[in-house]
Protein backbone atom coordinates (compact mmCIF):
# COMPACT_ATOMS: atom_id res chain seq x y z
CA UNK A 1 0.00 0.00 0.00
CA UNK A 2 1.26 3.48 -0.79
CA UNK A 3 0.50 6.86 0.69
CA UNK A 4 1.81 8.98 3.51
CA UNK A 5 1.13 8.40 7.18
CA UNK A 6 -1.19 11.10 8.45
CA UNK A 7 -0.84 12.27 12.08
CA UNK A 8 -3.32 11.03 14.62
CA UNK A 9 -6.22 13.43 14.58
CA UNK A 10 -8.00 14.47 17.73
CA UNK A 11 -11.56 13.19 17.79
CA UNK A 12 -14.38 15.57 18.80
CA UNK A 13 -15.89 14.43 22.09
CA UNK A 14 -18.86 15.51 24.13
CA UNK A 15 -17.90 16.80 27.56
CA UNK A 16 -19.93 14.15 29.35
CA UNK A 17 -17.75 11.50 27.66
CA UNK A 18 -14.56 13.30 28.68
CA UNK A 19 -15.78 13.74 32.26
CA UNK A 20 -16.45 10.02 32.53
CA UNK A 21 -13.11 9.11 30.94
CA UNK A 22 -11.01 11.29 33.27
CA UNK A 23 -13.10 10.95 36.43
CA UNK A 24 -14.17 14.60 36.69
CA UNK A 25 -17.46 16.16 37.79
CA UNK A 26 -19.31 17.97 35.02
CA UNK A 27 -20.99 21.33 35.60
CA UNK A 28 -22.91 22.68 32.61
CA UNK A 29 -23.93 21.35 29.21
CA UNK A 30 -22.38 17.93 28.69
CA UNK A 31 -23.36 17.93 25.02
CA UNK A 32 -20.76 20.57 24.20
CA UNK A 33 -17.98 18.95 22.15
CA UNK A 34 -14.27 19.73 22.07
CA UNK A 35 -11.61 18.20 19.86
CA UNK A 36 -8.30 19.38 21.27
CA UNK A 37 -6.44 20.92 24.21
CA UNK A 38 -4.74 24.30 24.32
CA UNK A 39 -3.35 27.06 26.51
CA UNK A 40 -5.72 29.73 27.79
CA UNK A 41 -4.25 32.35 25.45
CA UNK A 42 -4.44 30.26 22.27
CA UNK A 43 -7.69 28.36 22.88
CA UNK A 44 -10.60 28.31 20.44
CA UNK A 45 -14.18 27.14 20.93
CA UNK A 46 -13.06 23.61 20.03
CA UNK A 47 -10.41 23.48 22.77
CA UNK A 48 -10.25 22.40 26.39
CA UNK A 49 -8.08 24.33 28.88
CA UNK A 50 -7.17 23.85 32.55
CA UNK A 51 -6.37 25.94 35.61
CA UNK A 52 -4.70 24.73 38.80
CA UNK A 53 -4.76 28.05 40.63
CA UNK A 54 -7.84 30.14 41.40
CA UNK A 55 -6.06 33.32 40.36
CA UNK A 56 -6.10 32.10 36.72
CA UNK A 57 -9.76 31.07 36.72
CA UNK A 58 -11.12 34.38 35.48
CA UNK A 59 -8.78 34.35 32.48
CA UNK A 60 -9.86 30.81 31.61
CA UNK A 61 -13.56 31.63 31.88
CA UNK A 62 -13.12 34.72 29.71
CA UNK A 63 -11.11 32.84 27.08
CA UNK A 64 -12.51 31.42 23.86
CA UNK A 65 -12.14 27.85 25.16
CA UNK A 66 -15.11 25.55 24.85
CA UNK A 67 -14.67 24.22 28.39
CA UNK A 68 -12.39 24.43 31.43
CA UNK A 69 -10.92 21.80 33.73
CA UNK A 70 -10.41 23.27 37.19
CA UNK A 71 -10.21 22.46 40.88
CA UNK A 72 -13.01 22.56 43.41
CA UNK A 73 -12.49 26.32 43.76
CA UNK A 74 -14.30 26.77 40.42
CA UNK A 75 -17.44 24.87 41.38
CA UNK A 76 -19.27 27.98 42.60
CA UNK A 77 -18.21 30.18 39.69
CA UNK A 78 -20.99 31.93 37.80
CA UNK A 79 -20.47 31.40 34.09
CA UNK A 80 -22.03 29.90 30.99
CA UNK A 81 -18.91 27.92 30.09
CA UNK A 82 -19.02 24.20 31.04
CA UNK A 83 -16.62 23.09 33.78
CA UNK A 84 -14.95 19.79 34.61
CA UNK A 85 -14.12 19.75 38.31
CA UNK A 86 -11.15 17.63 39.40
CA UNK A 87 -8.95 17.24 42.49
CA UNK A 88 -5.95 17.25 40.13
CA UNK A 89 -6.79 19.48 37.13
CA UNK A 90 -3.43 19.10 35.38
CA UNK A 91 -3.61 15.31 35.51
CA UNK A 92 -7.23 15.34 34.29
CA UNK A 93 -6.16 17.65 31.45
CA UNK A 94 -3.38 15.26 30.41
CA UNK A 95 -5.79 12.33 30.43
CA UNK A 96 -8.35 14.30 28.45
CA UNK A 97 -5.71 15.11 25.84
CA UNK A 98 -4.91 11.43 25.48
CA UNK A 99 -8.59 10.51 25.29
CA UNK A 100 -9.17 13.05 22.53
CA UNK A 101 -6.13 11.84 20.62
CA UNK A 102 -6.75 8.12 20.89
CA UNK A 103 -10.54 7.86 20.92
CA UNK A 104 -12.50 4.86 22.05
CA UNK A 105 -11.07 1.34 21.65
CA UNK A 106 -13.67 0.57 18.98
CA UNK A 107 -12.75 3.55 16.83
CA UNK A 108 -9.03 2.92 17.27
CA UNK A 109 -9.51 -0.66 16.14
CA UNK A 110 -11.23 0.54 12.99
CA UNK A 111 -8.33 2.75 11.91
CA UNK A 112 -6.62 1.67 8.71
CA UNK A 113 -2.88 1.09 8.68
CA UNK A 114 -0.73 2.54 5.91
CA UNK A 115 2.55 1.24 4.56
CA UNK A 116 4.50 3.76 2.50
CA UNK A 117 5.54 2.54 -0.94
CA UNK A 118 9.24 3.12 -0.16
CA UNK A 119 9.25 1.15 3.10
CA UNK A 120 11.22 -2.12 3.05
CA UNK A 121 9.59 -4.91 5.06
CA UNK A 122 11.02 -8.43 5.19
CA UNK A 123 8.49 -11.11 4.19
CA UNK A 124 8.91 -12.88 7.54
CA UNK A 125 8.06 -9.76 9.57
CA UNK A 126 4.62 -9.80 11.21
CA UNK A 127 2.58 -6.57 11.28
CA UNK A 128 -0.58 -6.29 13.35
CA UNK A 129 -3.82 -4.63 12.30
CA UNK A 130 -3.63 -0.89 11.77
CA UNK A 131 0.18 -0.64 11.71
CA UNK A 132 1.57 2.41 9.88
CA UNK A 133 5.07 2.48 8.38
CA UNK A 134 6.60 5.68 7.00
CA UNK A 135 8.76 6.32 3.97
CA UNK A 136 12.15 4.56 3.74
CA UNK A 137 11.64 2.70 7.00
CA UNK A 138 13.19 -0.78 7.15
CA UNK A 139 11.77 -3.72 9.11
CA UNK A 140 14.03 -6.78 9.21
CA UNK A 141 13.28 -10.49 9.37
CA UNK A 142 11.16 -12.00 12.15
CA UNK A 143 10.24 -8.60 13.58
CA UNK A 144 6.80 -8.43 15.21
CA UNK A 145 4.92 -5.12 15.20
CA UNK A 146 1.84 -4.86 17.41
CA UNK A 147 -1.55 -3.49 16.45
CA UNK A 148 -1.85 0.21 15.65
CA UNK A 149 1.85 0.88 16.17
CA UNK A 150 3.26 3.68 14.03
CA UNK A 151 6.81 3.63 12.65
CA UNK A 152 8.13 6.91 11.29
CA UNK A 153 10.19 7.72 8.22
CA UNK A 154 13.71 6.35 8.08
CA UNK A 155 13.41 4.03 11.07
CA UNK A 156 15.47 0.83 11.19
CA UNK A 157 13.80 -2.06 13.04
CA UNK A 158 16.24 -4.94 13.48
CA UNK A 159 15.77 -8.68 13.13
CA UNK A 160 13.62 -10.26 15.81
CA UNK A 161 12.57 -6.95 17.35
CA UNK A 162 9.22 -7.06 19.14
CA UNK A 163 7.12 -3.89 19.35
CA UNK A 164 3.89 -3.94 21.33
CA UNK A 165 0.56 -2.34 20.54
CA UNK A 166 -0.08 1.39 20.12
CA UNK A 167 3.59 2.36 20.10
CA UNK A 168 4.73 5.62 18.50
CA UNK A 169 8.19 5.36 16.91
CA UNK A 170 9.21 8.73 15.50
CA UNK A 171 11.48 9.24 12.44
CA UNK A 172 15.03 7.92 12.24
CA UNK A 173 14.87 5.71 15.32
CA UNK A 174 17.14 2.65 15.24
CA UNK A 175 16.17 -0.43 17.23
CA UNK A 176 18.83 -3.15 17.20
CA UNK A 177 18.07 -6.82 16.71
CA UNK A 178 16.42 -8.75 19.50
CA UNK A 179 15.13 -5.75 21.44
CA UNK A 180 11.66 -5.90 22.99
CA UNK A 181 9.31 -2.95 23.55
CA UNK A 182 5.99 -3.25 25.36
CA UNK A 183 2.67 -1.55 24.66
CA UNK A 184 2.20 2.22 24.27
CA UNK A 185 5.91 2.96 24.19
CA UNK A 186 6.88 6.33 22.68
CA UNK A 187 10.35 6.73 21.15
CA UNK A 188 11.30 10.14 19.80
CA UNK A 189 13.38 10.92 16.73
CA UNK A 190 16.98 9.78 16.50
CA UNK A 191 16.98 7.45 19.51
CA UNK A 192 19.15 4.33 19.30
CA UNK A 193 17.97 1.33 21.30
CA UNK A 194 19.83 -1.92 21.92
CA UNK A 195 23.28 -0.97 20.63
CA UNK A 196 26.45 -2.59 22.04
CA UNK A 197 27.58 -1.53 25.47
CA UNK A 198 30.99 0.07 26.04
CA UNK A 199 32.76 -3.03 27.30
CA UNK A 200 36.41 -3.96 26.68
CA UNK A 201 39.10 -6.12 28.27
CA UNK A 202 42.69 -4.86 28.31
CA UNK A 203 45.53 -7.18 27.38
CA UNK A 204 48.18 -6.37 29.99
CA UNK A 205 51.00 -7.53 27.76
CA UNK A 206 50.19 -5.50 24.66
CA UNK A 207 48.07 -2.75 26.18
CA UNK A 208 45.44 -3.36 23.50
CA UNK A 209 41.72 -3.67 24.21
CA UNK A 210 39.55 -6.62 23.20
CA UNK A 211 35.81 -6.22 22.90
CA UNK A 212 33.85 -7.98 25.64
CA UNK A 213 30.83 -9.88 24.27
CA UNK A 214 27.70 -7.72 23.95
CA UNK A 215 25.09 -10.41 23.36
CA UNK A 216 22.43 -9.54 25.94
CA UNK A 217 19.02 -7.99 25.39
CA UNK A 218 17.19 -4.72 25.83
CA UNK A 219 13.68 -4.94 27.30
CA UNK A 220 11.48 -1.86 27.56
CA UNK A 221 8.18 -2.37 29.36
CA UNK A 222 4.76 -0.75 28.82
CA UNK A 223 4.10 3.02 28.85
CA UNK A 224 7.74 4.10 28.68
CA UNK A 225 8.67 7.30 26.84
CA UNK A 226 12.18 7.84 25.45
CA UNK A 227 13.41 11.24 24.30
CA UNK A 228 15.07 12.34 21.08
CA UNK A 229 18.66 11.19 20.45
CA UNK A 230 18.74 9.10 23.60
CA UNK A 231 20.82 5.90 23.51
CA UNK A 232 20.17 2.75 25.53
CA UNK A 233 22.62 -0.16 25.34
CA UNK A 234 21.58 -3.78 25.50
CA UNK A 235 22.99 -6.01 28.21
CA UNK A 236 26.45 -7.48 27.82
CA UNK A 237 25.43 -11.04 28.74
CA UNK A 238 22.05 -10.46 30.40
CA UNK A 239 19.44 -7.68 30.10
CA UNK A 240 19.17 -3.96 30.21
CA UNK A 241 15.60 -3.33 31.40
CA UNK A 242 13.51 -0.16 31.49
CA UNK A 243 10.45 -0.85 33.61
CA UNK A 244 6.85 0.26 33.23
CA UNK A 245 6.11 3.95 33.09
CA UNK A 246 9.69 5.26 33.12
CA UNK A 247 10.16 8.59 31.33
CA UNK A 248 13.56 9.36 29.81
CA UNK A 249 14.34 12.81 28.38
CA UNK A 250 16.36 13.80 25.30
CA UNK A 251 20.10 13.14 25.04
CA UNK A 252 20.30 10.59 27.83
CA UNK A 253 22.69 7.63 27.75
CA UNK A 254 21.88 4.38 29.57
CA UNK A 255 24.74 1.87 29.65
CA UNK A 256 24.62 -1.90 29.40
CA UNK A 257 23.00 -4.02 32.16
CA UNK A 258 21.26 -1.03 33.77
CA UNK A 259 17.99 -1.69 35.57
CA UNK A 260 15.62 1.28 35.54
CA UNK A 261 12.61 0.96 37.84
CA UNK A 262 8.95 1.83 37.40
CA UNK A 263 7.95 5.49 37.04
CA UNK A 264 11.55 6.70 37.13
CA UNK A 265 12.18 10.18 35.67
CA UNK A 266 15.52 10.92 33.99
CA UNK A 267 16.14 14.45 32.68
CA UNK A 268 18.24 15.50 29.69
CA UNK A 269 21.98 14.90 29.28
CA UNK A 270 22.18 12.38 32.09
CA UNK A 271 24.73 9.60 31.66
CA UNK A 272 24.53 6.19 33.31
CA UNK A 273 27.49 3.80 33.30
CA UNK A 274 26.99 0.05 33.16
CA UNK A 275 25.16 -2.12 35.70
CA UNK A 276 23.42 0.73 37.54
CA UNK A 277 20.17 0.15 39.43
CA UNK A 278 17.65 2.99 39.59
CA UNK A 279 14.77 1.90 41.84
CA UNK A 280 11.08 2.74 41.45
CA UNK A 281 10.03 6.38 41.53
CA UNK A 282 13.51 7.90 41.57
CA UNK A 283 14.01 11.29 39.88
CA UNK A 284 17.30 12.25 38.20
CA UNK A 285 17.85 15.88 37.22
CA UNK A 286 19.64 17.12 34.12
CA UNK A 287 23.30 16.34 33.49
CA UNK A 288 23.52 13.79 36.28
CA UNK A 289 26.44 11.35 36.03
CA UNK A 290 26.45 7.96 37.76
CA UNK A 291 29.35 5.51 37.99
CA UNK A 292 29.09 1.79 37.35
CA UNK A 293 27.36 -0.58 39.79
CA UNK A 294 25.83 2.32 41.76
CA UNK A 295 22.31 2.11 43.17
CA UNK A 296 19.82 4.96 43.43
CA UNK A 297 17.16 3.93 45.94
CA UNK A 298 13.39 4.12 45.67
CA UNK A 299 12.03 7.66 45.55
CA UNK A 300 15.44 9.34 45.74
CA UNK A 301 15.69 12.76 44.06
CA UNK A 302 19.10 13.54 42.57
CA UNK A 303 19.57 17.19 41.60
CA UNK A 304 20.95 18.52 38.33
CA UNK A 305 24.66 17.93 37.67
CA UNK A 306 24.82 15.57 40.62
CA UNK A 307 27.54 12.94 40.52
CA UNK A 308 27.46 9.47 42.07
CA UNK A 309 30.67 7.47 42.45
CA UNK A 310 30.91 3.83 41.29
CA UNK A 311 29.41 1.26 43.68
CA UNK A 312 27.80 4.02 45.77
CA UNK A 313 24.29 3.49 47.20
CA UNK A 314 21.92 6.42 47.78
CA UNK A 315 18.91 5.68 50.01
CA UNK A 316 16.05 7.77 51.34
CA UNK A 317 12.60 7.94 49.78
CA UNK A 318 11.78 11.58 49.12
CA UNK A 319 15.29 12.71 50.09
CA UNK A 320 16.99 15.19 47.75
CA UNK A 321 20.69 14.70 46.99
CA UNK A 322 22.93 17.28 45.34
CA UNK A 323 26.50 17.90 44.31
CA UNK A 324 29.48 15.73 43.36
CA UNK A 325 29.87 13.39 45.07
CA UNK A 326 26.13 13.52 45.76
CA UNK A 327 25.04 14.03 49.36
CA UNK A 328 21.80 15.00 51.12
CA UNK A 329 20.80 18.53 50.14
CA UNK A 330 20.88 19.90 53.70
CA UNK A 331 24.44 18.66 54.18
CA UNK A 332 25.45 20.02 50.77
CA UNK A 333 24.05 23.48 51.58
CA UNK A 334 25.86 23.54 54.93
CA UNK A 335 29.13 22.86 53.14
CA UNK A 336 28.47 25.68 50.69
CA UNK A 337 27.72 28.04 53.55
CA UNK A 338 30.94 27.05 55.31
CA UNK A 339 32.97 27.63 52.14
CA UNK A 340 31.34 31.03 51.72
CA UNK A 341 32.31 32.02 55.28
CA UNK A 342 35.89 30.84 54.73
CA UNK A 343 36.09 32.84 51.52
CA UNK A 344 35.02 36.02 53.35
CA UNK A 345 37.77 35.53 55.97
CA UNK A 346 40.38 35.54 53.22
Amino acid sequence: MGGLITPRQAIPRALHEIAEAVGSRLIGDGRVAVSNVASIDSATEEDLVFVEDEKHLAAALQSKAGAVIAGEFAAAASCSKPLLISDHPKLAFARAARFLREGSPLEVGQQQGKIHATAVIHPSAVLGTGVCVGERAVIREQAHIGERTRIGAGCAIGAGVILGRDCEIYPNVTIYRGSTLGDRVIVHAGAVLGSDGFGYVRDRQTGHYEKFPQVGQLVIEDDVEIGANTTIDRGALDQTRIRRGAKIDNLVHVGHNCQIGEDVIIAAQTGLSGSIVIENGAVLGGQVGIGEHATIGEGVMLGGQGGVLPNKILRGKGVAFWGTPAQPLRQYLKQLATLARLAKKD
